[in-house]
């Protein structure tokens, strides 16, 4: 069996090496093929490979087409919307993710960029604490449940809601768990978005919601961009002075936001969530241990595809 691992953004040594000790250890070959420019590359690469582990690489039909022997690809991370599932379906491939890998450094992230948006972008003005503010995690899955451990030792009064996770849940860790995201907006003085992009959430967080922020709200996606009504967030911030956006997903507006909303708008340069040495081991590690057990034992714990 030969398990490809096609990263244009790479994975750390260290990661690497993990990976394959998994892989080799169970009998199997490993493939690299890391930094390709070039999407003819991943074509040719996966023409003879079993098992595929990316990152943000994009899986879609015509690599499936290209790739006969392939039965599984594991993305390393928790999202998977680069993965065609229907194409995947069609080939008869498994489609995995690594869930709760890079849910600690998401969140950290979150703080980061939050801190240095109530420090006004550090400008040498003024700014306000976090400590006492209400913090409105929109969906409560493995990043909002470390989102809310964090808040709670900076001593934020912490509100949740999420459409599928019991309330019970939320309210057993501690947190306040609201009706609707209407409810959340209304209420919290900062939203953090966790939400996935799925047909009922793109462009969901528009003109309506977001302004249901109080004063000086702050909206913070380590999410989706597909998820914010760009054109509408954009209107909304002209006519509110008060809000902030910061994204660890850069907008298409991305230039329109800077140019028009200067110390109200930051954006990472690239997705940064899962940009960390811990959470690149554990999720590379988690993805060729799932493909073991997968071609091994036929495990499909983390299945997201039918």
């Amino acid at each position: 069996m030969k398990v490809l691992v096609a990263t244009e953004k790479p994975f750390a040594k260290i990661a690497v090496d993990g990976i394959r000790k998994e892989v080799e250890a169970a009998g199997y070959e490993l493939a690299l093929l890391e930094k390709y420019t070039e999407k003819q590359a991943l074509l040719d690469a996966v023409k003879d490979a079993n098992a595929i582990i990316i990152r943000s690489d994009i899986i879609d039909k015509e690599v499936f087409d290209a790739a006969p022997n392939l039965k599984i690809v594991v993305r390393a991370g928790a999202g998977y919307d680069n993965v065609d599932l229907e194409a995947a379906t069609a080939h008869g491939v498994c489609v995995m993710n690594t869930p709760g890998q890079n849910s600690n450094a998401v969140a950290e992230l979150v703080f980061g960029m939050l801190i240095m948006a109530v420090r006004n972008f550090y400008d040498g003005k003024s700014g306000t604490e976090l400590k006492g503010k209400k913090l409105g995690i929109h969906a409560y899955g493995n990043v909002g449940r470390n989102v809310a451990r964090i808040a709670k030792g900076i001593g934020m009064d912490i509100y949740a809601y999420d459409a599928y996770c019991p309330k019970e849940v939320m309210e057993a860790d501690g947190i306040k768990a609201l009706e609707s995201a209407e409810e959340l907006y209304a209420t919290c003085d900062i939203v953090s978005l966790h939400i996935p992009a799925t047909p009922e959430t793109k462009n969901s967080i528009n003109y309506a919601l977001v302004n249901r922020l109080p004063k000086n709200g702050i909206l913070v996606n380590t999410a989706r961009k597909e998820v914010i009504n760009e054109a509408e967030l954009i209107q909304l911030m002209d006519e509110r002075a008060d809000l902030k956006y910061i994204t660890d997903i850069m907008p298409v507006a991305n230039e329109i936001f800077a140019a028009k909303f200067p110390g109200r708008y930051f954006s990472t340069p690239k997705k940064m969530g899962a940009q960390t040495a811990e959470a690149n081991i554990n999720a590379g590690i988690a993805a060729a241990r799932q493909i073991v057990g997968f071609l091994r034992d036929g495990c499909e714990k983390f299945r997201v595809n039918k």
